[in-house]
This record gives C-alpha cells, structure tokens and sequence, in this order.
C-alpha cells in the first residue's frame, strides 16, 4: 500500500505513480491510498492499480484513518510517500504488527520542516523498518541531524521514465520565439524553488536577447510578478502549470534550477531526457549526483547574481551535444534501473 494525499503533478507523485505502475506483479498487488482521489497522475495508472480514498484534506486528520486502514486490509508493506505523513505515522508504528513500514523522505528535512510540532515527530523516524533517501544529501542529513540509524536508510535515486517522456516531447507548436536565446524554469511557485533569485539573475539580462519562462503556480505568485514589475522586467512570462511540459524542455535553449534545496529534483533528470543543458544553483539534494559537469549541465551559486547571469549569457553561446546530454541521464536514472533497486528492497523486507 503506498500512501499519499493525491496524485497532482508533483515529484513524490510521479515517482508513487512510476513504481505502481512498474513493480513485478508476479511479487506484487498494488493498492494506492489517497486522501483525495484526484490528480493528473490517477489517469495514467494501469488498470490493476486498486485505488482507496480516505476523504480528507489535511495530513492531521488523515492520521488515525490511515491506521484504520491498514489494520483493515494488513497490508505485508505500508509506503509512506510523503514524508511529512510518515513522520505522524511513525510514534504508531511499534503498535502495528506483520506489516512493515517504509518511508520515503521526499527533501533534506532540516532544510524543509520548520515547524516543531512536526520536527517532534521525526524523533520516532527509527521505527520505520526502512526509509528511502533519494540523495546522499538527505541520506547524511537523516543520520546527523535525526540521528536515524545508518542501517534504516536505503539510498535510491528517482527513476526517469525515458519512453513516456520522449513519447511526448515533440510537438508541431513552436512554442518560443526565435528572437530570443529561451531559458525555462518549472516548479512550484514557493520559497524554496528560489524563482526571486531566479528574477534578480534576470535584472542583469534586461538589455540581452534572452528570455525566461516559467512553468508552474503556488503560493508566491502574486509576490513574484510584483517582483517582475518592480525589477522591469519584461524577458519573463509566467505561463502557469502545462499538463505536458516536455515539449516546452525540448524545445529550450537552456534549463534552469534556481532551487534553494531539492530532494532530487525530477524535472533535471527530465530535462536531460529532452536533451537540454541545465544551469543549476549549488544547493542541497542530490544536484551533484545529477550534473555531470560540462556534460548534462553545470552548477553555479545563485546567490552571486551576477556571475549566474554570466553563465546563462555563455552557456546559450555553446554548443551542446544532445546525444550525451541524454545518455548521461538515461544511462544512470532510466525507470528500469530504479525499479530493480526497489523490488529488491521491498522483497528483502518481507522476507526479515
């Protein structure tokens, strides 16, 4: 049983989405439990994948149904996908037995989970049977600040659905102008993704024959097009969330991360499979597990404005090799390279 509130566009969703879709059905029956039955993902599960609604919108209030559940249907492993509900899942836990429980932490928590009341909860992290770190980033954070037991944390990447995504790059729109050098950036509009560094980067480009798209809504929408008037800047849209983003990947110049910490961010490993560079911010999560430098892309600190401006403006003058720019992800982080490493982990803990 894997557990999330919805199957929206995300990272943690695409991921839940790719491994029920994927596991062995000789080993495994899949059922996913969401909060909410919604979401772009639920259209592109196999039609084996039971789904269970639990009919609630906050993670609080999911708590004690999800327990119900899986004391009702005894599932042999309860996923927990986000990590903030394995986090109120895990004092519970001791009480429950035959079933084993594995959380995938989805960022760096010290970086991400600000709130004590929900810090108190990660005090309990070590009685998950096992726990998924996506980066070596995450893995030491859950050692050094949450003192989680070395031998708990599985360390696997995210997989990257390489035919799903190529499948659907393509398209007979030219979606940028061609008197501009196109650079895209997608994610949620939020704190973290660090899209007002992205725009002060941009102050510096007003006079250059380049522009920025952003792909993507949240909460700081509204602040970041103030901060686009404020900054004057007119080589910035905001195109809002795109059901397909891949043709947009495909078609840009250079993709840009402008994250102040990550998990590890699916959208570089989709990036690569579309054959764009990308320009990263040298931030926690994974990013040096991904980039490999002057091949797939580069990391520079966003912080210094003016020398990631710099390398936008010199990095659309190079040329790129597409080919080993795809080969570089596919190679490493390709689903079915992914999906061996978790049939092994969750073959492994029934058998314990």
């Amino acid at each position: 049983m894997f557990f999330l509130p919805n199957l929206n566009q995300g990272g943690a969703e695409k991921v839940i989405a790719t491994l029920a879709n994927e596991l062995n059905r000789e080993k495994f029956l899949i059922t996913i439990v969401l909060f909410e039955k919604e979401g772009h993902y639920l259209n592109l599960l196999k039609e084996d994948v039971q789904i269970l609604e639990l009919n609630t919108k906050r993670i609080r209030f999911s708590i004690f149904k999800i327990i119900l559940t899986i004391r009702k249907h005894r599932p042999d492993i309860a996923f927990l996908g986000w990590g903030e509900i394995a986090a109120f899942i895990s004092p519970f836990i001791p009480f429950i037995k035959k079933t084993k429980f594995i959380a995938r932490e989805t960022n760096v928590v010290s970086e991400h989970v600000v709130r004590k009341d929900i810090r108190f909860f990660y005090r309990f992290y070590n009685n998950f049977h096992k726990i998924i770190a996506q980066s070596n980033d995450m893995r030491e954070d859950l050692m050094d600040q949450w003192k989680v037991k070395p031998h708990k944390i599985i360390k696997i990447n995210n997989p990257v659905d390489v035919e799903f995504i190529q499948d659907r790059m393509h398209s007979d729109e030219k979606l940028f102008s061609d008197e501009y050098k196109n650079v895209l950036a997608i994610g949620n509009l939020s704190q973290r993704k660090g899209f007002d560094l992205l725009l002060k980067v941009f102050s510096h480009l007003k006079n250059e024959k380049i522009k920025l798209t952003i792909l993507g809504d949240g909460a700081d929408k509204e602040k970041l097009i103030q901060l686009k008037q404020n900054l004057g800047l007119d080589n910035v849209d905001f195109k809002g969330i795109k059901k397909n983003p891949y043709p947009y990947l495909h078609q840009a110049d250079l993709f840009v991360l402008s994250s102040r910490y990550e998990g590890f961010p699916n959208v570089l490993l989709e990036a690569g499979v579309c054959g764009t560079y990308s320009l990263v911010n040298n931030c926690p999560g994974g990013i040096d597990e991904i980039i490999q430098e002057g091949i797939n892309g580069e990391i520079c600190p966003i912080e210094n404005s003016e020398l990631f401006a710099k390398r936008i403006k010199e990095s659309l003058n190079e040329k790129k090799d597409t080919e080993k720019i795809q080969e570089s992800i596919i190679n490493r982080f390709a689903k079915e390279k992914i999906i061996v490493q978790y049939e092994n982990i969750l073959t492994a803990i029934t058998n314990d």
